[in-house]
C-alpha cells in the first residue's frame, strides 16, 4: 500500500473521510445520504475515501464469513484442525489480539491516518477499482 499525491482538502472533508475508514463506511454513507438531500456536491477526495471504506467493509464482512466455513470444515480434518487455532490465537505482546486482527487494525489506522492527513491511499486492486468507477485516473 502506497499514498498518492497530497491535495489540498477541507478539515471536514478529511474527517469525514478518516472517520468513514474507522466506522466501516457508516459514516461516510451518512453523509453521502445528508450530501443528496441538501443537493451538495461531494468533492472527489470524500468520494474515493467513502467509496474506498464501503468496499473494504463488504469485502471484509464477506471474507470473515468465508473464513469461518472454511474453519468450519478444517475443525473436522485432523491435524489441520490447529491452523484455525493459530490463525484466531490471542497474542500476549499484541494486547490478547489475533495475527488477523492486528493486520486488520494497522490496515485501517494507516486508511484513517492518511486520509486525516489529505493523502489518497493506495489499496492494491481496490483503490483501482474505485478510481476506474470515479473517473479518477
Amino acid at each position: 500500500m502506497t499514498c498518492l499525491n497530497q491535495h489540498n482538502v477541507s478539515l471536514i472533508e478529511r474527517i469525514i473521510s478518516s472517520v468513514s475508514y474507522l466506522t466501516a463506511g457508516m459514516a461516510g454513507f451518512v453523509w453521502l445520504i445528508i450530501g443528496a438531500v441538501l443537493k451538495k456536491q461531494v468533492t472527489p477526495f470524500l468520494m474515493y475515501h467513502i467509496l474506498q471504506s464501503i468496499f473494504l467493509s463488504i469485502a471484509y464482512f464477506i471474507l470473515v464469513e468465508l473464513s469461518k466455513l472454511l474453519f468450519i470444515i478444517l475443525y473436522k480434518i485432523p491435524l489441520i484442525n490447529t491452523i484455525p487455532y493459530f490463525i484466531n490465537m490471542p497474542l500476549p505482546l499484541m494486547y490478547n489480539l489475533s495475527i488477523v486482527q492486528v493486520i486488520t487494525t494497522a490496515i485501517i489506522l494507516y486508511l484513517a491516518i492518511t486520509s486525516f492527513i489529505g493523502m489518497y491511499s493506495y489499496v492494491p486492486y481496490v483503490s483501482d477499482i474505485i478510481n476506474s468507477n470515479t473517473g479518477r485516473r
